[in-house]
């Protein structure tokens, strides 16, 4: 067993995560920035903003920033991705030398185009695994059947990160594509606001089903063109976190893109996911530019969007590119 982990970042995922590892560790730090959120836990053991009705393994502490609890084997980065960079330069000369860290966070630096992994190796000198897939933190922290993908190059860090990690019900699949298990994590979420703006332009099911399949396609494209496995497509960080993503109701991109699909205005400062979309979509529209890849799906979230083109407009430069 695992003697310590610290998940940082009390969210939705840093929570159901450290829930989660604590069936394989002997102490789980979870830190927070909020004041409120950290006397929520010490005081009912619950994270009452996310899951009210859930009770925490007693093996869950709840650490006030980040200047203790830090020298653990395993730490988990479960913040937003655009707050990675500021979080990994906070942590960086505390992390001892043997720990491996884990990057969750789903998202793409704009303008400079970096990776999660890649910004944490730049804050760090580490290069984290990565953990990615079909996974709602609502159904992970009440230890519904899940699987994963975690991925590295290095064989002991996907071990030691598999076993804190496995139990009878969360499965986990390891893979050494780093770079394609990232590009697949963002761009189902790219993916997703094209077709919930398909679905809020009230499009037929056919209609929408081609556009899903298309970006299946050009998500290969895209991770092959970029240095990546295309193989790592049809996995479960692939085509099960896409249509997960792309189709659920619980998935914020999928309502943004319905959203602006009826074109409803949203505004961004309120609005983090509209953020980190925009930031995504201009991004990767960046990236495939530069390298000469085709991403028709990218560019048609982006012209609705960025108010560039209507829904129906848009669409319909897409639709005769689908061949």
């Amino acid at each position: 067993m695992i003697r310590t982990v610290s998940v940082i970042g009390a969210g939705s995922l840093g929570t159901a995560i450290a829930q989660l590892v604590s069936n394989n560790a002997e102490q789980v730090f979870l830190h927070a920035r909020r004041k409120e959120v950290i006397q929520d836990i010490q005081k009912t053991h619950r994270n009452l903003q996310y899951f009210p009705n859930i009770s925490l393994s007693p093996k869950i502490r709840a650490k006030y920033g980040y200047k203790s609890g830090l020298d653990s084997e395993i730490i988990f980065f479960c913040v937003p991705s655009s707050a990675v960079r500021e979080v990994s330069c906070e942590v960086k000369n505390l992390i001892s030398p043997g720990t491996v860290l884990v990057s969750t966070a789903k998202g793409i630096e704009y303008p400079s185009g970096k990776t999660m992994s890649q910004i944490i190796y730049d804050e760090t000198g580490k290069h984290p695994v990565i953990l990615s897939g079909p996974n709602f933190a609502s159904e992970i922290v009440l230890n519904q059947p899940t699987i994963t993908t975690i991925a590295s190059n290095t064989t002991e860090d996907l071990e030691k990160v598999k076993n804190v990690l496995t139990t009878p019900e969360f499965l986990v699949d390891t893979v050494s594509d780093v770079v394609g298990t990232e590009l697949c994590s963002i761009l189902k979420n790219i993916n997703a606001i094209a077709y919930g703006i398909c679905e809020g332009m009230n499009l037929n099911e056919n209609a929408r089903f081609a556009v899903l399949n298309k970006s299946f396609q050009e998500t290969k494209t895209i991770v092959e063109g970029l240095g990546g496995n295309p193989d790592t497509v049809d996995g479960y960080c692939g085509l099960g976190d896409m249509v997960l993503t792309s189709t659920s109701n619980q998935s914020r991109n999928h309502t943004l893109g319905i959203l602006y699909g009826q074109r409803i205005t949203v505004d961004e400062k309120s609005s983090s996911i509209l953020f980190e979309g925009k930031k995504s979509v201009m991004a990767i529209k960046k990236l495939c530019q530069e390298n000469s890849i085709k991403c028709d799906i990218c560019q048609f979230a982006d012209a609705v969007l960025n108010h560039q083109k209507s829904p129906e407009t848009a669409f319909q430069e897409l639709w005769g590119k689908m061949l």
